[in-house]
């Protein structure tokens, strides 16, 4: 970091990426880099002076950007004084709120690594008071989703059990902790990849999607240039909604005049599955390729790590726009105004890219996690958290875990039960369901989305926490230590805490500031630290 101070910088200053980058890291006192600012630039949040050769910024407008970005004293007034800003971890890059394994792939509902870290280790804070866990000890994770809890305890030196009810949660977090052979792996990779490349042989797709692309590349920069367009759109020049659709339907001529020309099938023959439903026929006969292929592999270890890329893949190739990818609406069969990207885009009609792309990403994430990877066990169970035998269960899949669980006892608890009436947890992966026939148990889940927010839901969803936390009770230490992230806004879990055995001797209200969702509002979750409830004598 230069010594430069913000005193060196004049008011209406102009200064390049690098200089803002330093100016900004040192005025919000957190890491700001090049791509950052660019990304304001691209997204027309700050204008661009100069030329594409020296582009320029105003440190003004760049220091009002950040000034307008501070939420604490806005957030404190919405949510309440008691809130910890310190657990919302601002100062951390997106980059390391999704390090290694923890985007291997896309989950809704996940809480960033920092929060475990946080709660499970000691050294990580100064402003901790008290320490609740220590290395070696075993955490218990039972509502495990994508495996946050498992591939941080295996960082910080603990042993960890996660269970999901969902197979495919069960598969994405043994797929993160678990050790692989990653030039076996590398080396599979590359064949799939050629397999794919010679299926694309003589097929117009290809063909096809390049001439769309140079069409769509001419059409958008006279149409929407960037980042004067979205500019003029967040300064009412243009109503965005108007000249989109107008915009729109002058390019659907082009592209429906293309798809004739090269004559590519788009739609399948059925849509009575999700794959049917949601993939276009180019796209389905290249995934069809691959699945084949994965069929064939015998290491059962390289076979789940390719089905986790195919998946990934896959989700990332439904037909669907940019803005719906976590909400599916309608299937997209034709290019569309993109309200996310501000210019015309188009559905995927390869999926060789993604494929590429995500191969590469996954590879690089597993070695970086490698270098970090400490000698303890972590396992995640396919299971009913209210009835599985725990002990049983990780005996058929590692023994001297289970002598050792038996021995030690866990420790405590870290999760994330699902909120009320939020997510399908099934449905969110209905395309990997559809791919690899896991058996789903959607009547199993706890807070389904689909059972709505009603009173009946609220104390359904109190039954089945507790009668989890009572379940897992019986495999803790007696001075347990639960901590359960939660929004509640039904104030359910003082009645949980009560149907377990339990008491609250503390919480946490965090603000959670990187949100995925559209609503950007200030939003809080809670931390409940639960212990056993004891008789006073």
């Amino acid at each position: 970091m230069s010594q430069l101070t913000l005193l060196e910088y004049k008011e209406e200053e102009l200064i390049n990426l690098k200089e803002a980058s330093k100016y900004a890291s040192l005025y919000t006192n957190r890491q700001v880099t090049v791509s950052n600012i660019s990304y304001l630039i691209q997204y027309g949040r700050i204008i661009k002076y100069g030329n594409n050769g020296n582009p320029l910024v105003n440190k003004k407008e760049l220091k009002e950007y950040y000034d307008s970005f501070n939420k604490e004293e806005q957030w404190k007034k919405i949510l309440g004084k008691d809130l910890n800003w310190h657990l919302s971890f601002v100062e951390c890059k997106e980059s390391e709120r999704t390090k290694h394994v923890h985007r291997l792939h896309p989950y809704k509902g996940k809480f960033i690594p920092q929060l475990v870290e946080y709660f499970l280790d000691s050294h990580i804070d100064e402003f901790k008071k008290e320490v609740f866990f220590h290395k070696g000890d075993i955490v218990l994770d039972p509502f495990c989703g994508s495996g946050t809890t498992l591939v941080q305890a295996n960082e910080l030196g603990m042993h960890a059990i996660g269970i999901d009810v969902s197979s495919f949660n069960a598969l994405i977090s043994n797929v993160k902790i678990e050790k692989h052979n990653i030039p076996l792996l590398a080396e599979k990779i590359r064949k799939l990849t050629i397999k794919l490349k010679n299926f694309q042989i003589n097929r117009k797709n290809i063909e096809f999607e390049e001439h769309l692309l140079s069409e769509l590349s001419k059409f958008n920069l006279q149409y929407f240039p960037s980042p004067e367009y979205k500019r003029k759109i967040r300064n009412n020049e243009i109503n965005e909604k108007e000249y989109g659709a107008k915009k729109e339907k002058e390019f659907l001529e082009i592209y429906k005049k293309l798809i004739n020309n090269y004559q590519i099938k788009i739609n399948q023959n059925k849509d009575d599955t999700f794959l049917n439903k949601w993939l276009l026929a180019p796209v389905r006969k290249e995934i069809d390729i691959l699945f084949g292929e994965l069929q064939s592999i015998h290491d059962k270890d390289i076979k789940k790590v390719i089905a986790i890329i195919l998946s990934r893949t896959v989700r990332s190739c439904r037909a669907t726009t940019h803005a719906d990818l976590g909400t599916l609406k309608n299937p997209v069969t034709t290019t569309y105004y993109c309200k996310k990207h501000g210019k015309i885009c188009k559905p995927i009609f390869s999926i060789l890219g993604w494929w590429k792309r995500y191969s590469v990403d996954t590879l690089n994430r597993l070695l970086e996690f490698d270098k970090l990877r400490t000698n303890t066990i972590q396992i995640c169970l396919a299971g009913d958290g209210k009835t599985i035998n725990i002990v049983e269960q990780v005996k058929t899949r590692n023994s001297k875990f289970a002598d050792l669980i038996s021995e030690k006892e866990i420790r405590g608890i870290f999760s994330s039960p699902p909120y009320v009436g939020l997510i399908n947890y099934h449905e969110q992966h209905a395309y990997a369901y559809d791919i690899f026939s896991f058996e789903r148990k959607d009547k199993l889940e706890i807070g389904s989305l689909s059972n709505g927010q009603g009173k009946e839901a609220r104390e359904s969803y109190v039954q089945g926490i507790s009668e989890i936390l009572i379940n897992c009770k019986k495999y803790l230490q007696d001075d347990y230590d639960i901590f359960l992230v939660a929004n509640d806004k039904y104030n359910l879990y003082p009645t949980i805490a009560n149907l377990a055995g339990m008491t609250i001797v503390n919480q946490f209200k965090r603000p959670v500031l990187n949100r995925v969702e559209k609503d950007r509002s200030a939003y809080a979750e809670i931390i409940f630290h639960l212990k056993e409830k004891r008789n006073d004598i």
